[in-house]
């Protein structure tokens, strides 16, 4: 058996080059993927905490109305027998704006996109194969 040529057959640098460019043109597609994708979690987040902060707001203003039931309901506690009705629509409003409130808050959601992040580490895994199969 002969000692390996230290020439390459013809043809296989380019081939190289050709992979190569390959891989980076894939790579540049995959980030451009990346960023949709980032984008669209993103905005998916944004709308859910759009809404939680309605919610929120919306639960306060009841509180805030419930607080100025309150005010005129003491005038009503005075007079006798009005009293009960004063105390159900403080009770009502208190319990639904402090509901909303909180449900409001259980909405909120603060982090990193997740399934951007897991795509990320594939892609990386996926380049990295690439290349050292490409420098073979």
């Amino acid at each position: 058996m002969g000692a390996p040529t230290a020439t390459q057959p013809p043809g296989t640098a380019a081939k190289s080059r050709e992979l190569a460019a390959e891989v980076i043109h894939d790579a540049q597609r995959l980030v451009r993927l990346e960023v949709a994708l980032a984008k669209q979690e993103l905005n998916d987040l944004a709308m859910a905490n759009a809404v939680a902060a309605v919610l929120v707001i919306f639960g306060g203003l009841l509180v805030l109305l419930g607080v100025l039931v309150a005010l005129p309901s003491l005038v009503v506690f005075l007079v006798p027998w009005h009293w009960q009705a004063a105390a159900v629509w403080i009770v009502l409003y208190m319990v639904l704006g402090l509901g909303l409130a909180f449900y409001g808050k259980t909405r909120f959601r603060v982090g990193l996109p997740a399934r951007t992040l897991a795509s990320l580490k594939e892609n990386k895994e996926w380049a990295l194969r690439r290349m050292r199969s490409t420098g073979r």
